[in-house]
């Protein structure tokens, strides 16, 4: 089970009705094929245990795993345009003309797929979690680009799923400047060492800080200069560290000394009980971190709901939460 090292959630639709055995049935159609021989890239769904045949959805605890692969064929640009080359160079001593620009396009095409069968194939598997209660999809990446495929694959896999953004009621960033600036974050966070802030106007001017303290005037005077925080080190209770961004994700998750003590599993490396036992831990406590990073932020606007305007950059997040679904 993987641990998350970051994360990007969703908001589900909430007339979504989850079934689990035809979800199983239906992400069965849409399983991962590797690609063929002439074929640039594949993508699907594989057994998030690992195990070959192994089912493509798991339910433990009532918390639904899966995860997605998609691979892909690389073929380095520069040993195309040689190929290209020489093959355009033998046409011309063959004709006596040079190839013009749609010829050169169609030796492209037919070169790349001549070389495909040789070309080094690159993997990027997903991990995906669907908490049908509290109808939330979190996913194991910080690229967006990949979760809007991940996104995309389940909308087709199974129907009448959806999702939206989760949109809170204060902006991560001004949220962040308002901690900074008081130096008070959020009940059960604390501030760690590291920050990046980025000016808002042309001149996009950036500061970082890394393993250094940020309780210091001179953070406050970047803020107060119009510089926004796009991201921020933080842990919440003393057991997971992460880096906030101003679009709301998570990145380096890291679950602290403790957490995992006492639920490790006698089974070996890749065995049924380590998955259950750490699918478990790791739901369990991002299932309570999410939720407390909403409130931080002035809890959830409704479902759909367009996001709330920018605030003040040294205004801090209020301390009270809507009574919208939790993140």
């Amino acid at each position: 089970m993987p641990r998350f090292k970051n994360v990007i959630s969703f908001r589900i639709e909430p007339s979504w009705t989850p079934a689990f055995d035809a979800a199983q049935e239906q992400l069965n159609a849409a399983a991962f094929v590797p690609c063929g021989p002439s074929q640039e890239s594949s993508a699907g769904w594989v057994p998030p245990r690992g195990q070959e045949h192994g089912l493509l959805l798991e339910s433990v605890g009532g918390q639904w795993l899966l995860e997605y692969m998609m691979e892909s064929k690389a073929l380095p640009a520069s040993v195309i345009r040689r190929k290209v080359d020489e093959r355009a160079a033998q046409i011309e001593a063959t004709t006596g003309r040079a190839p013009g620009k749609k010829e050169k396009k169609q030796l492209k095409e037919d070169i790349t797929h001549e070389l495909l069968p040789l070309a080094f194939t690159r993997h990027a598997r997903t991990a995906v979690w669907i908490d049908p209660e509290k109808r939330r999809l979190t996913l194991d990446t910080s690229n967006m680009a990949r979760a809007d495929s991940v996104v995309t694959a389940l909308v087709q896999a199974i129907p009448g799923f959806a999702v939206g953004a989760v949109n809170t009621q204060v902006e991560p960033a001004s949220a962040m400047a308002g901690w900074l600036t008081t130096q008070e974050p959020p009940a059960g966070f604390t501030i760690d060492r590291d920050c990046e802030l980025k000016a808002s106007d042309d001149s996009k001017a950036v500061v970082r800080y890394a393993k250094h303290p940020l309780d210091i005037d001179e953070v406050r005077e970047h803020i107060a200069a119009g510089k926004r925080p796009t991201r921020l080190a933080m842990t919440w209770e003393d057991r997971v560290s992460f880096e906030l961004t101003e679009g709301g994700q998570l990145r380096k998750v890291a679950f602290l000394e403790g957490v995992f003590e006492g639920g490790e599993s006698k089974g070996g490396k890749g065995s049924d009980e380590n998955f259950d036992t750490d699918a478990a831990i790791v739901t369990g406590e991002l299932g309570q971190l999410l939720p407390a990073l909403v409130e931080a932020l002035g809890g959830e606007m409704a479902f759909g709901a367009a996001p709330a305007a920018p605030r003040g950059e040294a205004q801090a997040a209020p301390e009270t939460a809507t009574e919208d679904a939790p993140f």
